[in-house]
Protein backbone atom coordinates (compact mmCIF):
# COMPACT_ATOMS: atom_id res chain seq x y z
CA UNK A 1 0.00 0.00 0.00
CA UNK A 2 1.00 3.52 -0.83
CA UNK A 3 1.35 6.03 2.25
CA UNK A 4 -1.72 8.08 2.35
CA UNK A 5 -1.14 11.53 0.67
CA UNK A 6 -0.78 14.55 3.11
CA UNK A 7 -2.12 17.66 2.21
CA UNK A 8 0.81 19.82 1.56
CA UNK A 9 1.43 22.20 4.87
CA UNK A 10 0.19 25.64 4.71
CA UNK A 11 2.16 28.21 6.97
CA UNK A 12 0.00 30.63 8.87
CA UNK A 13 0.30 34.40 7.42
CA UNK A 14 2.79 36.27 8.74
CA UNK A 15 1.19 39.45 10.76
CA UNK A 16 3.82 41.80 9.69
CA UNK A 17 3.68 40.82 6.40
CA UNK A 18 1.83 43.47 4.19
CA UNK A 19 -1.68 41.96 2.91
CA UNK A 20 -2.02 41.31 -0.55
CA UNK A 21 -2.46 45.03 -2.85
CA UNK A 22 -0.39 47.00 -0.64
CA UNK A 23 3.11 48.56 -1.50
CA UNK A 24 5.49 46.07 -2.10
CA UNK A 25 9.28 46.90 -2.70
CA UNK A 26 9.74 49.57 -5.17
CA UNK A 27 6.65 50.85 -4.68
CA UNK A 28 5.68 53.95 -2.35
CA UNK A 29 2.69 53.98 0.16
CA UNK A 30 -0.26 56.26 -0.79
CA UNK A 31 0.18 59.67 0.47
CA UNK A 32 -1.84 60.06 3.80
CA UNK A 33 -4.03 63.44 3.82
CA UNK A 34 -2.40 66.24 6.11
CA UNK A 35 -3.49 66.61 9.33
CA UNK A 36 -5.95 69.44 10.25
CA UNK A 37 -2.74 70.86 12.56
CA UNK A 38 -0.20 70.09 9.80
CA UNK A 39 2.00 72.56 8.35
CA UNK A 40 -1.11 74.58 6.45
CA UNK A 41 -3.19 75.41 9.77
CA UNK A 42 0.47 76.75 10.78
CA UNK A 43 0.67 78.80 7.73
CA UNK A 44 -2.84 80.09 8.10
CA UNK A 45 -2.26 81.00 12.04
CA UNK A 46 0.94 82.56 11.51
CA UNK A 47 -0.51 84.92 8.47
CA UNK A 48 -4.31 85.67 11.05
CA UNK A 49 -1.46 86.61 13.66
CA UNK A 50 0.23 89.00 11.16
CA UNK A 51 -3.30 90.34 9.61
CA UNK A 52 -4.19 90.92 13.36
CA UNK A 53 -0.74 92.83 14.32
CA UNK A 54 -0.73 94.87 11.09
CA UNK A 55 -4.11 95.99 11.49
CA UNK A 56 -4.11 97.32 15.14
CA UNK A 57 -1.09 99.38 13.99
CA UNK A 58 -3.43 101.51 12.45
CA UNK A 59 -5.40 102.06 15.26
CA UNK A 60 -2.65 104.70 16.01
CA UNK A 61 -4.05 106.70 12.70
CA UNK A 62 -7.42 106.19 13.24
CA UNK A 63 -6.95 107.95 17.07
CA UNK A 64 -5.36 110.83 15.22
CA UNK A 65 -7.53 111.34 12.99
CA UNK A 66 -10.37 111.37 15.02
CA UNK A 67 -8.88 113.88 16.96
CA UNK A 68 -8.32 116.28 13.51
CA UNK A 69 -11.82 115.66 12.33
CA UNK A 70 -14.23 115.33 15.56
CA UNK A 71 -15.70 118.57 16.37
CA UNK A 72 -15.16 120.16 19.72
CA UNK A 73 -17.61 120.31 22.42
CA UNK A 74 -17.54 123.85 23.99
CA UNK A 75 -17.24 124.38 27.73
CA UNK A 76 -17.13 127.46 29.82
CA UNK A 77 -16.65 128.27 33.94
CA UNK A 78 -18.32 130.65 35.65
CA UNK A 79 -16.06 130.09 38.63
CA UNK A 80 -17.96 127.69 40.98
CA UNK A 81 -18.79 125.36 38.15
CA UNK A 82 -17.88 123.64 34.27
CA UNK A 83 -20.92 124.59 31.90
CA UNK A 84 -21.76 123.34 28.42
CA UNK A 85 -21.10 126.66 26.62
CA UNK A 86 -23.69 126.02 23.93
CA UNK A 87 -26.94 122.94 25.98
CA UNK A 88 -28.41 122.12 22.43
CA UNK A 89 -25.41 121.45 20.75
CA UNK A 90 -24.96 118.32 18.58
CA UNK A 91 -20.95 118.30 19.03
CA UNK A 92 -20.84 115.27 21.40
CA UNK A 93 -22.58 113.10 19.21
CA UNK A 94 -20.93 114.20 16.27
CA UNK A 95 -17.81 113.21 18.06
CA UNK A 96 -18.76 109.49 18.31
CA UNK A 97 -20.24 110.08 14.70
CA UNK A 98 -17.04 111.06 13.30
CA UNK A 99 -15.45 107.62 14.96
CA UNK A 100 -17.49 105.33 13.16
CA UNK A 101 -17.38 106.82 9.71
CA UNK A 102 -13.42 106.79 10.25
CA UNK A 103 -13.94 103.04 11.44
CA UNK A 104 -16.20 102.22 8.73
CA UNK A 105 -13.43 103.28 6.58
CA UNK A 106 -10.79 101.54 8.08
CA UNK A 107 -12.84 98.46 7.64
CA UNK A 108 -13.10 98.21 4.19
CA UNK A 109 -9.84 99.69 3.47
CA UNK A 110 -8.08 97.42 5.96
CA UNK A 111 -10.29 93.95 4.37
CA UNK A 112 -9.54 94.78 0.77
CA UNK A 113 -5.61 94.96 1.86
CA UNK A 114 -5.64 91.74 3.46
CA UNK A 115 -8.35 89.88 0.37
CA UNK A 116 -5.10 91.34 -1.61
CA UNK A 117 -2.53 89.83 0.39
CA UNK A 118 -3.85 86.60 0.68
CA UNK A 119 -7.32 85.70 -1.20
CA UNK A 120 -7.41 82.34 0.24
CA UNK A 121 -7.31 82.90 3.36
CA UNK A 122 -9.08 80.85 5.72
CA UNK A 123 -11.03 81.45 8.81
CA UNK A 124 -8.36 82.19 11.09
CA UNK A 125 -7.55 84.88 8.73
CA UNK A 126 -10.66 86.22 8.75
CA UNK A 127 -11.01 86.08 12.75
CA UNK A 128 -7.32 88.01 13.01
CA UNK A 129 -8.55 91.02 10.47
CA UNK A 130 -11.66 91.06 12.62
CA UNK A 131 -9.27 90.82 16.05
CA UNK A 132 -6.94 93.73 15.21
CA UNK A 133 -9.89 95.89 13.74
CA UNK A 134 -11.24 95.99 17.17
CA UNK A 135 -8.34 96.08 18.89
CA UNK A 136 -7.47 99.26 16.88
CA UNK A 137 -10.51 100.62 17.65
CA UNK A 138 -9.77 100.49 20.84
CA UNK A 139 -6.61 102.25 20.54
CA UNK A 140 -7.75 104.83 18.80
CA UNK A 141 -10.17 105.90 21.12
CA UNK A 142 -7.36 105.56 23.75
CA UNK A 143 -5.17 107.50 22.07
CA UNK A 144 -7.34 110.11 20.41
CA UNK A 145 -7.98 110.83 24.42
CA UNK A 146 -4.53 111.22 25.09
CA UNK A 147 -4.44 113.66 21.87
CA UNK A 148 -6.74 115.77 22.89
CA UNK A 149 -8.27 118.46 25.40
CA UNK A 150 -7.01 117.23 28.56
CA UNK A 151 -9.07 115.62 31.13
CA UNK A 152 -8.66 117.53 34.06
CA UNK A 153 -11.58 119.35 33.16
CA UNK A 154 -11.74 121.65 36.40
CA UNK A 155 -7.91 122.16 36.87
CA UNK A 156 -7.78 123.53 32.69
CA UNK A 157 -11.02 125.89 33.68
CA UNK A 158 -9.13 127.49 36.50
CA UNK A 159 -6.04 127.65 34.21
CA UNK A 160 -7.83 129.70 31.41
CA UNK A 161 -10.09 131.71 33.62
CA UNK A 162 -13.79 132.30 34.15
CA UNK A 163 -16.11 132.78 31.60
CA UNK A 164 -13.38 131.21 29.12
CA UNK A 165 -14.41 128.92 26.70
CA UNK A 166 -12.37 125.90 26.42
CA UNK A 167 -12.69 122.41 24.29
CA UNK A 168 -14.20 119.05 26.34
CA UNK A 169 -11.89 116.18 26.20
CA UNK A 170 -12.66 113.99 23.66
CA UNK A 171 -14.74 111.30 24.55
CA UNK A 172 -16.95 108.10 23.23
CA UNK A 173 -20.00 107.75 24.28
CA UNK A 174 -21.41 105.00 22.54
CA UNK A 175 -18.80 102.34 22.90
CA UNK A 176 -20.45 100.10 20.26
CA UNK A 177 -18.57 102.18 18.05
CA UNK A 178 -15.63 100.07 18.79
CA UNK A 179 -17.48 97.30 16.66
CA UNK A 180 -17.36 99.31 13.55
CA UNK A 181 -14.09 98.73 12.13
CA UNK A 182 -14.67 94.91 12.93
CA UNK A 183 -17.59 94.35 11.51
CA UNK A 184 -17.00 96.43 7.98
CA UNK A 185 -13.94 94.27 8.05
CA UNK A 186 -15.63 90.73 8.44
CA UNK A 187 -18.79 92.00 5.74
CA UNK A 188 -15.87 93.20 3.13
CA UNK A 189 -13.51 90.66 3.40
CA UNK A 190 -16.30 87.67 3.00
CA UNK A 191 -17.79 89.78 -0.04
CA UNK A 192 -14.87 89.74 -1.56
CA UNK A 193 -13.61 86.26 -1.08
CA UNK A 194 -17.28 84.91 -2.00
CA UNK A 195 -17.30 86.94 -4.87
CA UNK A 196 -13.19 86.74 -7.05
CA UNK A 197 -11.75 83.79 -5.07
CA UNK A 198 -12.33 80.97 -7.50
CA UNK A 199 -14.13 77.98 -5.86
CA UNK A 200 -12.47 74.18 -5.64
CA UNK A 201 -13.64 71.81 -8.86
CA UNK A 202 -16.52 69.60 -7.62
CA UNK A 203 -15.16 65.72 -7.65
CA UNK A 204 -16.58 63.68 -10.78
CA UNK A 205 -19.00 61.58 -9.90
CA UNK A 206 -19.29 57.71 -11.29
CA UNK A 207 -22.76 56.12 -11.81
CA UNK A 208 -23.10 52.47 -11.49
CA UNK A 209 -24.27 50.86 -14.91
CA UNK A 210 -25.98 47.92 -15.10
CA UNK A 211 -25.55 44.83 -17.66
Amino acid sequence: MNAPLTPPHHSSPDPWQPPEGSAQDGQAWPEQPPSPQGPGMRAELAQAGLALVATAAFGLLLGALWVWLAPRVPLTSDSSAVLLKDVEGEEAIGGDGTFVLLALAFGVVSAVAVFLWRRRGGVPLVFGLALGGLAASVIAWKFGAVLGPTSDVVAHAKQVGKGVTFDAPLELHMKGALLAWPVAAMVVHLALTAAFTPKDPEPPTHWATQD
